[in-house]
């Protein structure tokens, strides 16, 4: 699937989204899309599934689109981009004074979708205490901002959700509420990943080609090539595939010599279960970041604010740092490319996001001196209120 984007008209309201274009042929994508659209005639709150990269976001906004509320704003969050003490204020808005920094009152996303509809990305990222209060608003339909001892107002929201989890996993092991899963999961969507719709591969690909400023044409083969591949980033890797090929190709002809190797045939990954794809995911990581392929900052953190790693991708990354250092947080900076002075900003990113792992089971004596390594953390870096994680010290 792939949106068409473009300038919205000038008299449609702010936070007003065109009808997505679904690029696909497959009876799995026409049946979603017709789903979606039956499901958009009322208000049931909706629960989208599927891998990361398989376009949840575009079915969420065809769900709007067609819906009564259109016209009305359709509000995005991204529950695994705000750590928990802001996603609060996000969603429910703030009183000035609340907190530092609140220097003015502030609407929240809730209420500024008044009468339209809230998307909830990645909602199985919520903490329990974020999903508790969340329960309590769509029983009630209250917003009590940050620092407001009484209900400012009440809304008139749709909420369509979507997560990459395993939902009833996530349930399983205490991770989600169970009463929030039923809440949301009124209608459930599971939109499958490319691999198993590799019928849309070829018209995804002519759709990025005929936007293209440069004409380039993909022979027979190349295209059996990327129609065999197993895509495990799905849509938004072939995305990035085609317009790397656009502009770096000498031809404008590509054959399948011109295609980077992992996409050949035979050597396609393998596709493995999701626990060791996450480790397969931190592995590669950290020996590119060993190798100086990779520099922390150019090349994990954009694909962490992307939405490309999880939490516990990064959570795993930094493992393997601590493991292959003793637990000294200060030498991990320097194996993933960073310098000294990037140390305290390292440690507050993983805290503000919750990605800070416990340095001490990895402290082990020096083999030679029997001394443990020191590793300093400045006094004020300290980890987000309410957090669990404990941090070097």
């Amino acid at each position: 699937m792939g949106p068409s984007r473009g300038p919205h008209p000038p008299t449609e309201p702010e936070g007003h989204v065109a009808r997505p274009l679904i690029i696909g042929r497959s009876a799995a994508i026409q049946a979603i899309c017709g789903l979606a659209e039956r499901v958009a005639e009322g208000d049931a709150k909706v629960l989208i599934t599927g891998e990361s990269g398989v376009g949840k976001d575009l079915i969420a906004q065809l769900i709007h689109s067609h819906s009564h509320r259109a016209r009305q704003p359709f509000v995005a969050v991204n529950c695994a981009g705000v750590p928990e003490t802001l996603l609060e204020s996000q969603l429910f808005g703030h009183v000035k004074g609340s907190f530092t920094d609140a220097h003015r009152d502030k609407v929240g996303t809730l209420q500024q979708a008044h009468r339209g509809t809230i998307f909830l990305d990645e909602v199985a990222e919520m903490s329990l205490r974020m999903q508790a209060m969340f329960l309590r608003f769509l029983e009630n339909g209250e917003i009590q901002p940050v620092g407001s001892e009484t209900v400012r107002t009440h809304v008139d929201v749709r909420v369509i959700a979507a997560t990459n989890k395993d939902i009833l996993a996530a349930v399983a092991a205490g991770q989600f509420r169970e009463d929030l899963m039923y809440r949301l999961d009124v209608v459930h969507i599971r939109v499958p990943p490319l691999r198993e719709r590799a019928e849309d591969v070829r018209a995804l690909i002519e759709h990025h080609l005929s936007k293209s400023q440069r004409q380039i044409n993909l022979t027979e083969e190349a295209l059996h090539a990327l129609e065999t591949y197993r895509w495990p980033g799905n849509v938004r890797e072939l995305q990035n595939v085609i317009e790397r090929l656009i502009w770096t190709s000498v031809n404008e002809v590509i054959g399948i010599e011109d295609l980077p190797p992992r996409l050949l045939p035979g050597r396609s990954e393998t596709i493995l279960p999701m626990r060791e794809r996450r480790r397969q995911r931190a592995d590669d990581l950290f020996k590119a970041l060993t190798e100086g392929s990779f520099n922390f900052w150019e090349h994990v953190h954009p694909l962490f604010l992307d939405r490309d790693l999880t939490r516990h991708d990064l959570r795993e990354l930094v493992r393997r740092g601590l493991a292959a250092t003793r637990g000294n947080y200060q030498a991990v900076v320097r194996l993933f490319g960073m310098p000294d002075t990037d140390y305290k900003r390292f440690l507050n990113f993983l805290g503000t996001h919750g990605c800070v792992v416990d340095f001490r089971e990895y402290r082990t004596p020096a083999p030679h001196d029997g001394t443990e390594p020191k590793d300093l953390v400045p006094p004020d870096v300290h980890p987000p209120r309410g957090s669990r994680t404990t941090y070097p010290s």
